[in-house]
């Protein structure tokens, strides 16, 4: 609800590798001899962590399959900025290095078909997104397109000789900026209207297809109308484009999106392969042979708050789709063919885990082919074999790329690496509960780094967002910076998250704050009849949806000495045409005028402020569109006029997410100082940790 060909690896090295201050040597490079060093004593996690631990997304193996490419996001604090960078590792594991550094983020790295090639997406000197390239030969970087609206997605062709990509229109009469010109008004005569992370939307602009010529450096509209164009993917003959459009007729007041297939020329007319009403999503894969087309298929489209894909496979031609995965009652992604076409493997996620599975390309029984408590995703295969490349993520181990090597999984990248070495974490393990309506709810207990047993430590119920996501086995820094600070730390996946059926995440529909409350109560007495949680000491606390039941939970349990609600609402009533969720407030709730009654009801936060007791903090983005700051804004001043102690953060210039390093590391250390104030009740007891250093290789 609130809720991406064989390599000269000594030219490679030597001629598209910038310089690393401190990169790790390659087992082909001597490393410089070094003064043995004492090691210093692990240490429990600090907020400053936060900026050296490097995110890894994204790998693409290359068409012969000797290499990966990946991203890397590290955090400059000099500059409070983010910035995404391309790696590349061997398969063998033998290799790892640095393709750009330009201090400008990239993004989308692919390879062409031909192996010469490594593309990336980078804003040029217009500050538009542009494809850009670098040879295998060696050299500089070379901006490939110039395209007026700028590129958002792109796919080579098979013979990598053109590019499809994704541009939103450019109005023609809009008004160059200019410090001393006012903006144009917006108007808007769309029912959808709003997005975060992208502001009012009035429906004139439209992103479409255009096919981009590469040796005439050309750009051709491939596909127009008043309709968003995603998503494409070439056949293997290089003739036709698979892409995702709403183009019916209820696409307005509806999550429908369908699948589609176009000639690779301009004038084409785009055919509807999907058939049945519902969302449908990417990826979308031709079979090697271009006779079948994989694609994700949603279920009723009144449930796409709580969407659950299923991997479908329908003749390029047309026809009937086959659902490969009709029984498995689990949301599936990343769905990508084996070499022979013979299986389809993809992800699946799963009470807490997320493994990778296969089944026959014709039907049949699943087979599980990952296993542990971790978080495996991201597949990325090569014509050279059948295996893949992945990211895998453990709870004391951010992503990091490994090979799926037959079935098993060998470790690419070590990026984290110094957190094994450095820190000593908290101790993460599953536990369940039954609800009182008998139901089994899972979730992850976290203890402080030392604690091995039941203690009666001060507490903090963190609760996820979505409501369509889960707590999973995946590292989570929020966790650990709690526990670090002596709190056992609660995860509930409640009704609502996804990972235990389409019945268990749809349960809440329309009834927002019901049964998720109970589930979450039923962890919190849980975590005390164990002796865990001091029931003295309580503290809660979420963002987005998690921020949204932390109101309702407070609200309904005077238990609790401490909140911090991020990013939430109450009178969800005042939600109806300020946020992105139009479609899903008139699926679930009905129109408020004709539903008064049913809105009231989940709005019951704000009309029992009176009763809330818990010291509160709100906090939220200054532009989020996804839960707008009003929400935060409006539970603040009702208790703000209740005399309960609240305080209200609002971050500058932030969307949905908090993206700026300082930001990040800011709400961090509200989180903690509120609950050692009042859930603690001992203000300033957060331990002084030393200050890491940064010298460590990335």
């Amino acid at each position: 609800m609130r809720v991406h060909r064989p390599w000269m690896a000594g030219v490679i090295a030597l001629a598209v590798v910038a310089p690393i201050a401190a990169q790790t040597p390659s087992p082909t490079t001597p490393a410089a001899p070094a003064t043995a060093q004492p090691a210093a004593a692990p240490r429990r996690i600090v907020v400053p962590d936060v900026d050296r631990i490097v995110s890894v997304r994204d790998p693409q193996r290359s068409p012969d399959g000797a290499w990966v490419t990946y991203g890397v996001s590290t955090v400059d604090v000099a500059t409070d900025k983010s910035d995404n960078d391309i790696w590349m590792a061997k398969w063998d594991g033998s290799e790892r290095l640095r393709l750009t550094s330009t201090g400008e983020s990239e993004s989308a790295a692919k390879w062409s078909p031909d192996g010469k090639w490594i593309s990336f997406v980078r804003q040029d000197e217009k500050k538009k997104a542009q494809v850009w390239t670098l040879s295998r030969l060696g050299g500089e970087a070379q901006k490939l397109t110039d395209v007026v609206g700028g590129v958002s997605d792109y796919a080579w062709s098979p013979d990598s000789a053109q590019l499809v990509v994704t541009s939103r229109d450019v109005d023609p009469a809009a008004a160059e900026d200019k410090p001393d010109r006012a903006p144009k008004p917006i108007e808007i005569e769309t029912f959808k209207f709003k997005r975060d992370g992208v502001g009012y939307v009035d429906g004139k602009l439209r992103t479409h297809l255009y096919l981009f010529d590469i040796a005439r450096r050309a750009t051709t509209a491939l596909t127009s109308g008043a309709f968003d164009d995603t998503a494409p993917t070439w056949s293997p003959d290089g003739t036709q484009i698979a892409f995702l459009s709403a183009r019916s007729a209820m696409r307005e007041k509806s999550a429908v999106r369908e699948v589609y297939v176009v000639e690779a020329r301009a004038g084409a007319t785009p055919r509807q392969l999907s058939a049945k009403v519902a969302r449908h999503g990417e990826p979308l894969a031709w079979s090697p042979d271009g006779q079948k087309l994989l694609y994700m298929e949603g279920g009723d489209p009144r449930l796409d708050a709580y969407e659950q894909f299923h991997v479908a496979v329908v003749p390029a031609a047309g026809g009937a789709a086959t659902l490969l995965t009709p029984t498995l009652d689990r949301p599936v992604s990343d769905a990508v063919w084996s070499k022979d076409g013979a299986r389809v493997t993809f992800v699946v996620a799963d009470d807490r885990e997320v493994y990778v599975a296969s089944v026959p390309a014709a039907g049949g029984p699943i087979t599980r082919v990952t296993k542990g408590q971790q978080v495996v995703r991201a597949l990325a295969e090569s014509p050279a074999d059948s295996n893949f490349a992945v990211t895998m993520s453990t709870p004391t181990q951010p992503e990091e790329v490994y090979a799926l090597d037959h079935g098993a999984l060998r470790k690419l990248t070590g990026h984290n690496d110094w957190m094994a070495k450095e820190l000593t974490l908290g101790t993460v393990k599953p536990v369940e509960f039954t609800n009182k309506d008998g139901v089994r709810i899972g979730g992850l207990l976290t203890l402080p780094p030392g604690v091995t047993g039941a203690s009666k430590l001060p507490f903090v119920l963190h609760i996820h967002g979505g409501p369509n996501g889960q707590d999973t086995f995946g590292f989570m820094f929020d966790r650990e910076w709690i526990a670090a600070n002596g709190y056992a730390v609660l995860q509930v996946n409640y009704r609502g998250s996804h990972g235990r059926g389409q019945d268990f995440q749809s349960a809440i529909f329309g009834d927002w704050g019901n049964k998720e409350v109970m589930d979450l109560l039923a962890g919190v007495d849980w975590a005390i009849k164990e002796g865990i949680a001091d029931p003295a000491r309580l503290g809660i606390g979420g963002w987005s949806y998690g921020g949204i039941l932390t109101n309702y939970t407070i609200a309904s349990d005077p238990r609790f000495k401490g909140a911090v609600s991020g990013a939430g609402s109450s009178l969800q009533l005042t939600m109806y045409g300020t946020d992105q969720y139009i479609v899903q407030y008139e699926n679930e709730m009905g129109q408020p005028w004709k539903t008064m009654d049913r809105w009231m009801k989940v709005s019951y936060p704000f009309f029992k402020v009176e009763q809330i007791k818990t010291p509160t903090m709100f906090m939220a983005g200054e532009k989020d569109f996804n839960v707008p700051a009003i929400g935060s804004e409006q539970m603040y001043q009702a208790l703000k006029s209740v005399g309960t102690p609240t305080r209200l953060v609002i971050y500058p210039g932030q969307f949905h997410g908090i993206t700026r390093p300082s930001y990040r590391r800011h709400r961090l250390e509200q989180w903690v100082q509120w609950f050692d104030t009042y859930v603690k009740g001992a203000p300033a007891t957060t331990p002084k940790q030393p200050t890491p250093t940064t010298s460590e290789a990335r």
